[in-house]
């Protein structure tokens, strides 16, 4: 294997790592949401956790599947952000979990020269690792807004890492 070859799989399996954990954070802070609350809005100038994941849908399925995977961008980003009641909690996640499921196939299958090739993704330029970096990180920081706003309704700590011992020390 070249080193080449290490550093795409380095970078691939990174990325669908935090892709998983991003998944599991969401589907953990959905657990004890209401169907009221998962389209309930903070205030007029934030998003329902129900939008938020429909514009992560969009988002990955435009920046993954649609520009890495080299699909027609179908995206509607309109919809994601006016869309109220459009589905159950369920419905929704489980969205989520097939869009995620595709966009991690295609990461998966991507080679050196897709990592490398530039393209036009709404209105930027990045080569296939910007794509990727930009649909993980947004997606985490969604994520996190997610798990901000169920700990704003519920008062209570999610636990995404019970039973982990968080204050080990780095080791060389």
């Amino acid at each position: 294997m070249t080193n080449e070859d290490k550093l795409v799989e380095e970078l691939v399996k990174n990325a669908l790592y935090r892709i998983d954990e991003s998944t599991r954070m969401i589907q953990k802070s959905l657990t004890n949401i209401s169907e009221e609350e998962f389209w309930q809005k903070p205030n007029t100038s934030l998003n329902s956790i129900g939008n938020l994941i429909l514009h992560l849908c969009g988002n990955i399925t435009q920046y993954i599947i649609s520009s890495l995977g080299e699909t027609e961008d179908l995206r509607n980003r309109d919809h994601e952000f006016s869309a109220k009641e459009t589905a159950t909690k369920k419905e929704i996640l489980k969205q989520l979990e097939q869009t995620v499921d595709i966009a991690k196939r295609v990461v998966f299958d991507t080679d050196i020269s897709n990592l490398l090739k530039v393209r036009s993704v709404q209105g930027f330029t990045f080569s296939g690792v910007g794509v990727i970096v930009h649909a993980v990180e947004h997606y985490s920081y969604h994520t996190g807004q997610i798990a901000f706003w169920v700990k704003q309704l519920k008062n209570e700590d999610l636990g995404f890492y019970d039973g982990i011992d968080l204050k080990i020390k780095n080791k060389e």
